[in-house]
C-alpha cells in the first residue's frame, strides 16, 4: 500500500503556481506585442512624412519662398509641416533658409505654423478608434487638445511679435552669447530614424516602378493603413496591460502632475527628436481609458519644448556669416514654446480653454464622423492653401 496521501492544498498551490507562471508569459508576450506595435506606429509616420516628401519631389521646400509677409509665413509653415508631418524638418529646413538670408522676422511666423501643422499626426492617430464612438471622443479630445493650445498660442504671441518684436530681440541677444567657434553639431542623436529607415528605404524600392508623385502616395497610404491596424491591436492589449503594477508606474511617469507630465514630455521628445511621434503615442492610451486627455496634456505641452532640439542641432551645424542668424530662430521655436507653456498653461483662466475646446469638438466628432473630416482638411490644408493663393 502506498504511504502517499493526496493533499488537496498541495495540489491547490501547484496549481496556483501554474496558473501564475502561464499569467507572467502571457503578460510577456503581450509586451512583446506591444513593442513591435509601437515600432509599427514609429514606422507609420516615418512612411507617412517619406511620403508626403517623396510626392511633393522637394515642392514643399520651394513653398517658403512665398512668404512675404507675417500671415503668409504662419500659413506656409503650417502647410508644409501638415504635408512633411514633422515640425522638427520644417523648423530645420527653416534654419537652414535663415542661414542662407531669409529674414528672422519672416522666419518666425513660420516657426509658428510649424507648430500648428504637426498637430495633424495625433488627428491621423486618434482615427484608427473610430469604430468605438466612445474610445475616439477620448483619442479625438486628446488630440486636439495640443492643435488648441497651439493655435491660441499663435493667436497670443504673433500680434504681440508684430507689434513688439520681444521673440526676435530676446533671441538675438541670447544666441550672441553662444554664436561663434566651429560646428557643434550632433545630429546623430536621432534614436528612431536609423530603426525606421531601412524598412522604408526597403519599401521605397519596392515601389521604385512607380513615378516619384504615386511612389509617394503609395507610401503615405500604407502608412495610414498601418496606423489603423496598429490602433486597433494596441487599444485591446492596453487595457489587459494596464493593470496593477503597469498602470501605477506609467501613472507616476506622466499622470502624477504637470510638473512631471511637462517633463515626462521635454525628455522623451528630445530623445526622439519628434514631438508627432511622443504625442501621437498618448493617444492609443487615452483612446483605450488608461489616461484622460487632462492627464496628458502637460506632457504634449513638454513635447512642445522638446522638440525645439531638432532646430537647435541644426543651427549649431552652420558656419560662416549668418550662423548667428539660424541660431537666433532656432531659440525662437524655443522661446515661443516656453511663453506658450508659461502664459497659457500657467495662467489658471487660460489653462482650461485648449481641453474645454478640444472636449467640445470631440463630442461633435464622436456623434458625426465627418466633423473630424472636415476639421482636419479646413484647418490643416483648404483654408491656409487658398488664403496662400489669394494673397498671389
Amino acid at each position: 500500500m502506498s504511504d502517499m496521501t493526496y493533499s488537496p492544498e498541495a495540489t491547490q498551490v501547484a496549481s496556483s503556481v501554474t496558473d501564475s507562471e502561464q499569467f507572467s508569459l502571457k503578460a510577456a508576450g503581450r509586451w512583446i506585442a506591444i513593442a513591435a506595435l509601437v515600432y509599427c506606429m514609429l514606422l507609420a509616420v516615418g512612411m507617412i512624412g517619406a511620403g508626403f516628401k517623396t510626392a511633393t519631389a522637394g515642392e514643399a521646400k520651394s513653398l517658403f519662398a512665398f512668404a512675404s509677409n507675417p500671415f503668409l509665413g504662419l500659413l506656409i509653415g503650417t502647410v508644409c509641416t501638415a504635408l512633411i508631418q514633422s515640425s522638427s524638418t520644417v523648423t530645420s529646413i527653416i534654419v537652414g533658409l535663415v542661414a542662407g538670408g531669409l529674414p528672422v522676422s519672416l522666419a518666425i511666423p513660420m516657426v509658428m505654423g510649424a507648430n500648428i501643422g504637426t498637430t495633424i499626426t495625433n488627428t491621423i492617430v486618434s482615427a484608427g478608434h473610430m469604430r468605438c464612438s466612445i474610445e475616439f471622443k477620448r483619442a479625438f479630445s486628446a488630440a486636439t487638445v495640443h492643435d488648441f493650445f497651439n493655435l491660441i498660442a499663435v493667436l497670443i504671441f504673433l500680434p504681440l511679435e508684430i507689434c513688439t518684436g520681444f521673440l526676435e530681440k530676446t533671441s538675438l541677444a541670447i544666441a550672441s552669447m553662444f554664436a561663434g567657434g566651429s560646428s557643434m553639431s550632433i545630429k546623430g542623436i536621432n534614436f528612431i530614424k536609423p530603426i525606421t529607415k531601412p524598412v522604408i528605404g526597403a519599401l521605397k524600392d519596392m515601389l521604385s516602378t512607380f513615378s516619384p508623385e504615386v511612389q509617394g502616395v503609395i507610401l503615405a497610404l500604407l502608412g495610414v493603413g498601418l496606423i489603423f491596424c496598429a490602433i486597433t491591436v494596441m487599444g485591446k492589449l492596453l487595457k489587459k496591460l494596464m493593470v496593477g503594477r503597469a498602470k501605477n508606474m506609467l501613472h507616476t511617469a506622466i499622470g502624477r502632475g504637470p510638473i512631471a507630465g511637462i517633463t515626462s514630455g521635454m525628455l522623451v521628445t528630445m530623445l526622439v527628436q519628434s514631438s508627432s511621434t511622443t504625442t501621437s503615442l498618448m493617444i492609443p492610451l487615452v483612446g483605450s481609458g488608461i489616461f484622460t486627455m487632462r492627464q496628458i496634456y502637460p506632457f504634449t505641452l513638454g513635447s512642445n519644448i522638446g522638440t525645439c532640439i531638432t532646430a537647435l542641432l541644426a543651427a549649431t551645424a552652420i558656419v560662416g556669416g549668418n550662423s548667428l542668424f539660424a541660431l537666433q530662430i532656432a531659440f525662437v521655436h524655443l522661446l515661443f514654446n516656453i511663453a506658450g507653456v508659461l502664459v497659457i498653461f500657467g495662467l489658471p483662466f487660460m489653462r482650461e480653454i485648449p481641453p474645454r475646446c478640444a472636449e467640445w469638438l470631440a463630442d461633435y466628432a464622436g456623434r458625426k464622423k465627418r466633423y473630424a473630416a472636415c476639421y482636419v482638411l479646413g484647418v490643416f490644408f483648404l483654408l491656409p492653401a487658398t488664403f496662400i493663393m489669394l494673397a498671389q
